[in-house]
């Protein structure tokens, strides 16, 4: 009889490998879901398109991305899937009516109503930043990883009410924010709204994820 060679199980990751795991999803995220729809849409205009086929153009190229993150995940995303529905639906609108206004304000209520749905999942046994938590803490540490981490839910209270607290402050940012991109889409002009409501938008995220960041720190929430 031969002896079964063992497996030597993998090392953890170290502080360095799960940073740069998750600088390069952020990166592929704002690669895909906001430089390469606001470059498609002044590429677009620059091309001589009209404003509405820039904006529902460059509003589409999110979607693969979207698609493909599901498929290598073997999982539907949640948020991800609630994106593209509205995503597709608000192309579908702009079809009808040809004014490219609403894809602009369609922009402010999917903000709008992502801001409603995070909210509304405080009521759950799932709130938003488990949803969230899932996507980083696999991306650091792997599916293993992220079962421990969620495990918590089940047997440490205060993780809980600190996991609401994080889910209701990313709720009440994305609802205020959807109102603001309402009055930019409403009153700049349509060609610079794009730039500016991209601007204001990687403001308010970059300080909701510091704020993210130093509360889950010192919550010791952090994966």
């Amino acid at each position: 009889m031969t002896a079964e060679p063992m497996t030597v199980p993998a090392p953890p990751p170290t502080e360095r490998q799960k940073t740069a795991a998750l600088r390069r999803l952020i990166v592929l995220q704002l690669l895909f879901e906001l430089a390469l729809p606001l470059g498609a849409f002044y590429g677009l205009q620059a091309a001589g398109a009209s404003q509405w086929a820039a904006l529902a153009a460059g509003s589409l190229l999110a979607v693969p991305w979207l698609v493909h993150g599901m498929v290598r995940r073997r999982r539907v995303d949640a948020m991800g899937l609630f994106t593209l529905c509205l995503m597709l639906l608000g192309a579908l609108m702009s079809m009808v009516t040809g004014d490219p206004r609403v894809l602009l304000v369609r922009d402010s209520w999917i903000f709008g109503l992502i801001g409603l749905w995070i909210l509304g999942t405080l009521a759950t046994r799932r709130p938003f930043i488990m949803y969230l938590g899932q996507t980083v803490v696999t991306a650091k540490l792997g599916e293993a990883g992220w079962r421990a981490w969620a495990s918590r839910w089940d047997t440490e209270p205060v993780f809980r009410r600190d996991v609401r607290v994080l889910t209701a402050v990313w709720g009440v940012v994305f609802t205020l924010d959807a109102v603001v991109r309402v009055v930019l889409a409403l009153t700049l002009p349509v060609g610079s709204v794009p730039l500016v409501s991209t601007v204001q938008w990687l403001v308010v995220l970059a300080g909701l994820l510091l704020f993210h960041n130093v509360y889950v720190t010192r919550r010791g929430l952090k994966a």
